[in-house]
C-alpha cells in the first residue's frame, strides 16, 4: 500500500507557472511508476504525464508536451509536476497516481493508488 498526498495547486494567471508535488508514504516508493492525471468539471479524468519508477523514462499528453515536466526523487519519496506557460484550459483538479511495476501507462485504470487531488485554476 502507498498513500499519496498532492500539494502546490492554486490560482495563477495564464502564462504563469506552478509546481505540483506528490508525497508518498507506505511501501517503498521506487517500486511504483507514477502518473499525473487531471479532471475538469464535467469532463472525464485525462492523462497528463507519467514517469517510470527509475525516473529514466517519461511520457506526456500532447496537450502539455513542452510545457509540463515530471520528475521524481526516490530518496525523498516525491514526484513533481512542473507546469509552465499555463493556459485556462489547464484548469482542473490534478491527481497523482501510483502503479506497482516498472512501466507506466496512460490510462487511469492501470493505476492502483490515487491521491485526493489538488485544484489548479488558470485565469485568462
Amino acid at each position: 500500500q502507498v498513500q499519496l498526498v498532492e500539494s502546490g495547486g492554486g490560482l495563477v494567471q495564464a502564462g504563469g507557472s506552478l509546481r505540483l508535488s506528490c508525497a508518498a508514504s507506505g511501501r517503498t516508493f521506487s517500486v511504483y511508476a507514477m502518473g499525473w492525471f487531471r479532471q475538469a468539471p464535467g469532463k472525464e479524468r485525462e492523462f497528463v504525464g507519467a514517469i517510470s519508477r527509475s525516473g529514466g523514462s517519461t511520457d506526456y499528453a500532447d496537450s502539455v508536451k513542452g510545457r509540463f515536466t515530471i520528475s521524481r526523487d526516490n530518496a525523498k519519496n516525491t514526484v513533481s509536476l512542473q507546469m509552465n506557460s499555463l493556459k485556462p484550459e489547464d484548469t482542473a483538479v490534478y491527481y497523482c497516481a501510483a502503479r506497482f511495476g516498472i512501466s507506466y501507462y496512460t490510462t487511469s485504470g492501470q493505476y492502483d493508488y490515487w491521491g485526493q487531488g489538488t485544484q489548479v485554476t488558470v485565469s485568462s
